[in-house]
């Protein structure tokens, strides 16, 4: 699923919300949260997971295609943990 089918089915189940309102609100989440990770905070969302950064450090890689080293600079990312009651909603 992505963003725009995210949004129509949000709107068919909540049609009181007009389609502009529900694409607004749902880009707003993901403003929030890619600035809330960009400064390095951690959201929790009850039953379902927990956003977070994580640092990989400086290292040599090698180029697959040659052979040859590359240094890599140090980087964040992002790092997501599913709840407990996501993975059992999952598995069952």
């Amino acid at each position: 699923m992505n963003k725009s089918e995210l949004i129509k089915l949000i709107h068919i189940k909540n049609n009181f919300f007009s389609i502009q309102d529900v694409e607004d609100s749902v880009n707003n989440l993901i403003d929030f949260l890619s600035n809330s990770l960009s400064d390095e905070n951690r959201i929790e969302i009850r039953g379902f997971g927990t956003f977070s950064v994580r640092k990989r450090d400086k290292r040599i890689a090698r180029n697959p295609k040659t052979g040859k080293a590359i240094s890599v600079q140090k980087k964040h990312h992002p790092y997501f943990r599913a709840s407990k009651s996501l993975k059992e909603t999952l598995n069952n």
